[in-house]
C-alpha cells in the first residue's frame, strides 16, 4: 500500500511539473507568430493563439522520411470534457479538460480584455496585456508561467511592429528593409541562433538558407512554416 501511495504521489508531481513549460513556438511565413504550444504529461500538445484562444490539441505526425511534421495535429482520442451551462456564461462550451489536464479561463468578473481567454493549463498560469497597455498589445499573452512575453511596439520599425520580441530573457529579431529588403519581416535571430534566407536572385528565393525550420533553442522548439 505504501509503495502504491509513493507511485501516485510521484505521478502527480511529474504531471504538475511536466505541464509547467512552454514547449513550442510556431511562426508562419518565416516571422509571423502563429501560436504557442504546451505538452501535457500524457504527451498531448495543446496549441494556444497569441490572444489566449485554444486552437488545437493532439499529437504530432512525423513523415516517414526526413524531419517533417504535418501542420495539423493527430486528434487526441482520450477523454475531453467541456464546460456546460455555467453561471458564468463566458465558459459555456469551452474545453474543461484534455485527458487528465484541467483548463481554466478568465471569467465574466475579470477585466474585459481577459474574459474568455486561457487562464491555466494544469498549474501553468497565463496573463495578458490590459486595457492600460498600448492598444496593439491589449489582449495578447503577457506571461506564460515564469516567462515574460513581449512584442515590438508601434513606434518601432514597420517590419517588426507587433511581432514577438522576446520570451523571458531570449531576444528575437527580424530582418528589416535596411538589412534585406526581400526578406524583411522574417526571423534574423532567436537568442544566439541566426537565420539567413535566400535572396530574390537565388533559385530558392525566400527559402531558409541556414539553420533549420525546426530548432530547439533554450529548451523551446521553434517551428517555421
Amino acid at each position: 500500500m505504501k509503495n502504491i501511495l509513493i507511485i501516485l504521489i510521484t505521478l502527480l508531481f511529474t504531471a504538475n511539473t511536466y505541464s509547467q513549460s512552454l514547449s513550442q513556438v510556431s511562426f508562419q511565413s518565416g516571422g509571423n507568430l502563429s501560436y504557442f504550444s504546451f505538452t501535457t504529461f500524457q504527451g498531448v500538445i495543446i496549441r494556444v493563439s497569441v490572444d489566449g484562444k485554444l486552437l488545437e490539441w493532439g499529437t504530432e505526425v512525423m513523415a516517414d522520411r526526413g524531419n517533417y511534421y504535418a501542420p495539423n495535429l493527430q486528434p487526441f482520442m482520450g477523454r475531453i470534457e467541456y464546460y456546460g451551462r455555467e453561471v458564468d456564461t463566458t465558459l459555456n462550451g469551452k474545453v474543461k479538460s484534455i485527458g487528465a489536464q484541467a483548463i481554466t479561463y478568465f471569467g465574466m468578473h475579470d477585466e474585459a480584455a481577459k474574459q474568455g481567454k486561457m487562464k491555466s493549463i494544469g498549474s501553468l498560469q497565463f496573463d495578458y496585456f490590459s486595457k492600460y497597455d498600448e492598444k496593439s498589445l491589449q489582449g495578447k499573452i503577457k506571461m506564460i508561467g515564469n516567462y515574460t512575453i513581449d512584442y515590438y511596439r508601434q513606434y518601432e520599425h514597420e517590419n517588426v511592429r507587433g511581432k514577438l520580441k522576446s520570451i523571458g530573457s531570449m531576444p528575437i529579431t527580424y530582418y528589416t528593409l535596411f538589412d534585406d529588403r526581400y526578406n524583411a519581416g522574417k526571423l534574423k535571430n532567436i537568442g544566439t541562433i541566426s537565420y539567413t534566407w535566400y535572396s530574390e536572385f537565388d533559385r530558392s528565393k525566400g527559402a531558409l538558407k541556414s539553420n533549420n525550420y525546426r530548432a530547439t533553442i533554450g529548451g523551446i522548439t521553434f517551428i517555421l512554416r
